[in-house]
Parts: structure tokens; sequence; C-alpha cells
């Protein structure tokens, strides 16, 4: 087994033009900020409706597929990670994350609730709280791989008990795309989050990428007290599980709904 080094200095701009996916147009202004996600797995498991909607705050609506919530854990590694024309910074740039998110939607429009957000820069944590009053939180993080796959440990720091996940996962079968009205398109394909700024006023902030390059995955999950944190229940049914080898992002500021 051996860490893994991830190649840094190589965001393709030119995804802004890869347009015709999209479920609206990308917003007029200009973007502000580059991210690449790597070794992504979506983790997730159907929720009842009536136990998360109490959760999410007002005027986020929770976003069903078929009648059922859903609560996903996403682990990945990011890097790119830089303001419009700043070249990503070694040890600012690159670090894993651990998100744990449900979906809602707005005006139409579908996105992303995060109940939390760990990584393992203190930097990028700091801002995210600062600027977006996201709740990231600061965590141990570790990334490698071996021949069963990635292997994923994060501990968020200075907690008792410990806010912990440990898993083994990786793909298992062809790349694809998910087809719009899917399951799969559902969790998958969101093109903005929903949060709320220090004055609790809820903003819409926009995304833009290729579709997702999913692959079926399979996870052995060691170690999972995610959702618990947000007093959240998971069923012991088992969770969908889908891996991306790599997503390129743009991101712009957020706007007030």
């Amino acid at each position: 087994m051996e860490n893994v080094r991830y190649p840094q200095h190589d965001f393709p701009t030119a995804i802004v033009k890869e347009v015709a996916h999209r479920p609206w147009p990308i917003p007029r202004r200009p973007w502000v900020m580059t991210q690449t996600w790597h070794d992504l797995l979506f983790a997730h498991w159907p929720v009842a409706a009536e136990s998360l909607a109490p959760l999410v705050p007002s005027p986020f609506e929770l976003d069903l597929f078929e009648g059922r919530a859903w609560l996903g854990i996403v682990p990945f590694v990011m890097t790119n990670v830089a303001p419009r024309g700043v070249p990503a910074l070694p040890g600012l740039s690159s670090f894993p994350e651990l998100n744990v998110r449900t979906y809602v939607r707005v005006g139409g429009r579908p996105g992303v609730y995060f109940f939390s957000l760990d990584a393992a820069s203190v930097a990028a944590v700091q801002a995210a709280r600062l600027l977006l009053c996201l709740p990231y939180y600061s965590a141990s993080m570790t990334v490698a791989r071996s021949l069963t796959g990635v292997h994923y440990r994060s501990r968020r720091r200075g907690k008792s008990p410990s806010h912990e996940f440990v898993a083994t996962y990786g793909p298992t079968g062809p790349v694809f795309k998910a087809e719009p009205g899917s399951l799969e398109y559902f969790l998958a394909e969101r093109y903005c989050l929903y949060g709320r700024d220090h004055r609790a006023r809820p903003y819409r902030l926009e995304i833009h990428h290729p579709p997702w390059p999913l692959q079926r995955a399979e996870a052995a999950i060691e170690r999972n007290s995610m959702a618990s944190i947000a007093g959240i229940s998971l069923s012991a049914v088992p969770p969908v599980q889908h891996f991306a080898k790599r997503q390129d992002t743009v991101a712009w500021l957020p706007t007030r709904v």
C-alpha cells in the first residue's frame, strides 16, 4: 500500500465550453474558483423524508427521488483548489475532503445541502467557514492505494467520541454517464449547492463540471459515525455506491435566494 500522489497544475479550463448536458445555463458572470476531485466515492443511503426534512433549514425544500430522501457520504481528494488566475499553492490547494450531504431545491433548481464537510487543510476549513459559512471541520486524513482499492481514513480533530470514516473502496465496472431521470443522475448531476450566510440568509452557489464519469463501486466501510453527528440514523440497507476517478469543477460567487 502506498500513499497517493495526485497531479497538480493541470486544470482544463475548456470545460466551461462543455454545456450541452446542463439542466440550466451557466451564469453569465465570470467564475471565480477551480477544483479537481479525485478517487471519489458516492455512498448513498435512503432516508425517510419525514426524519430528514426537519434537519434542512427553510427555504430549502428536501429533494426526493420516487418519494425518498437520500443521505450521501462522499470521500475524495481535492487538487487545483485556487481562485481564478492564481496558481495552485503547495499545502493549500491539495487535500482530502469528506462530505455528508443531502439534496434540496429552491425555485425549481435542485442542488446539494451539506450537513458537514471535513478537510485535512486548516486553511481551507477557515476560509470556507469565513467566506461561505459552510460547516467545515478540520480532520486528520490519509489516502493510500493498494491492489484492493483506495484506503481512506478520516478522524475529526478534537472530538470525543471520535467522528470517523474508514473505508476501502474502488470501481467494479466500466465508466458510464447517468441518464436523466435515473437515480444515478439524481444523486450525482448537481450544479449548485445551497447554504446560509452569517446572517442566516439563504444563498445558492453555482458550479459547473462535465458529466460525471461514474462507475459502479464496492466499499468495505470499517467505521462510519459521520451521519450520526447530524442526528441521522442510517438504515441497514446497503448503500448505493459509485466511484469517479476524476472530476474538474469551476464555481461562482454565491447569490441570495
